[in-house]
Order: structure tokens, then C-alpha cells, then sequence
């Protein structure tokens, strides 16, 4: 019983975290509603896009934080073995995606899982990172780097050594992400998905 009530405990908490719409509040400080701009999404592409691109930056780097700091501290409480992280990060990108402040309306995750996985497992997401900026860089497609690194990160966590709870919810994320993307698909397939640039 108490086990559960610290599962529970740390569980909501981390999604009442992952809720905090940074984007929207970020954009509602410069005078911008980013649901009624742009691609309507409050996570920070759309802020990059629509309110400038220091504050989009601002959104990625609180996004990325409300995933990574709850998984850290939840790792240092019950240790990183125990399945405890993985359920407070997942809860964080859920809490993101699925927000309690917006109508259950949200982003769609991407920073937050990232903030996630550099907490549980540092040298796939930098790899995964890594062919995110690539791909970035020669597409000019955010879109599609995010699916490419949340897809490389699932495979990826089979490679290095990590537990199966960890693995299980990196393939659950990579298909959230792909699926939360299924518009920019659409408009990547279609050619009039929006450039970073």
C-alpha cells in the first residue's frame, strides 16, 4: 500500500508538471495566443514560429526541464532499477500532450520525452538528438526530424543497455510522437509542410 501511494504520489505530480503549458504561457506574455497562430500548437515550434525565436527557444528549454527534472529526482528518490523514473517521465510527456490547464489539449511531446530520456538514458538521446539536427539541417523539416530521432531512440535503447520498462515506453513515445504528427505528415507527403526557415 505505501508503495503505491509513492507511485501515485510521484506519478501525479509529474503529469500536474508536464501540464504546465509553457508555450501558451509564453506567447500569451508577448501578446500572442499560439492556439489561434500559426500551427496552433502551444509547444515551442509554433512559438519559435509565431512569437520570435529566443522565446521558442525559452519554451523548448522549459518544456525539455519538465520532463528531465521530475525523472532525475524521482531516479535519486527510489533509485534509477526501480521502474519509478520511467513512470514519472512518461507521466510528464502525458501531462504535456494531454494537459489538465488546456482542456486536455497539449504538444506533442517531443521536448518533454527528450528531457525524459537524457534523464534515463544520456547516450541514445544524444545520438537520437543528433540525427534530429541533421535532419533538420538538411531538410529545414522540424517535423520530421522529431519523428526520425523519436523513431532512432526506440531502436536505439535495444542497442545500449537499458531496462524493459525503458524500452517499451520508448517505442510507446516514438508512436505518440509519429501519430500527435500525423498533419505534418500529411503536408510532407502533400510538400507544403512549413519550413523552419
Amino acid at each position: 500500500m505505501e508503495k503505491a501511494l509513492i507511485w501515485f504520489s510521484w506519478t501525479a505530480a509529474a503529469y500536474l508538471i508536464g501540464s504546465i503549458p509553457f508555450g501558451y504561457l509564453i506567447g500569451r506574455m508577448r501578446g500572442v495566443d499560439v492556439r489561434t497562430v500559426g500551427s496552433k500548437n502551444i509547444g515551442a515550434t509554433n512559438v519559435y514560429r509565431t512569437v520570435g525565436k529566443k522565446w521558442g527557444a525559452l519554451a523548448f528549454f522549459c518544456d525539455f526541464l519538465k520532463g528531465f527534472a521530475p525523472t532525475c529526482s524521482s531516479a535519486a528518490f527510489a533509485g534509477p532499477e526501480t521502474g519509478l523514473p520511467v513512470a514519472v517521465g512518461l507521466a510528464c510527456v502525458i501531462g504535456h500532450t494531454l494537459t489538465v490547464f488546456m482542456k486536455f489539449r497539449g504538444g506533442k511531446g517531443v521536448a518533454t520525452a527528450f528531457g525524459m530520456m537524457v534523464a534515463l538514458a544520456p547516450a541514445p538521446t544524444l545520438i537520437a538528438f543528433a540525427v534530429f539536427a541533421v535532419t533538420v539541417w538538411l531538410s529545414h523539416y522540424i517535423s520530421l526530424g522529431s519523428m526520425l530521432a523519436a523513431a532512432t531512440l526506440a531502436a536505439l535503447v535495444w542497442v545500449f543497455p537499458a531496462g524493459t520498462p525503458l524500452r517499451v515506453v520508448a517505442a510507446f513515445i516514438a508512436a505518440f510522437v509519429i501519430f500527435k504528427h500525423k498533419s505534418n505528415i500529411g503536408r510532407l507527403v502533400k510538400g507544403t509542410e512549413n519550413k523552419i526557415y
